[in-house]
């Protein structure tokens, strides 16, 4: 199994590359851009991400397959991290 946080960072820079999934994320989580770069070590900030994803099936099959992984593998690390 990666490395929770890794996976999840991984994540995030899939989700920051498209504008407008980046400003769902932003939406639906509430953080702001500045609350984002600040919690990128933050277990809370990084499983805010992986809840996004999870909760919208279509972009989590979609960034599992770019990245290379399985969704279970997301679904995994959110459920690691610590």
């Amino acid at each position: 199994m990666p490395d929770a946080s890794a996976v999840a960072l991984q994540v995030l820079g899939w989700v920051l590359s498209d504008s407008q999934r980046a400003e769902r994320l932003l939406a639906l989580t509430g953080l702001t851009p500045d609350a984002l770069r600040a919690g990128l070590g933050d277990p809370g900030v990084l499983g805010a991400v992986l809840d996004f994803l999870a909760n919208h099936e279509a972009d989590l099959v979609a960034a599992a397959e770019a990245l290379d992984i399985s969704p279970e593998t997301i679904i995994s690390a959110r459920e690691n991290l610590t």
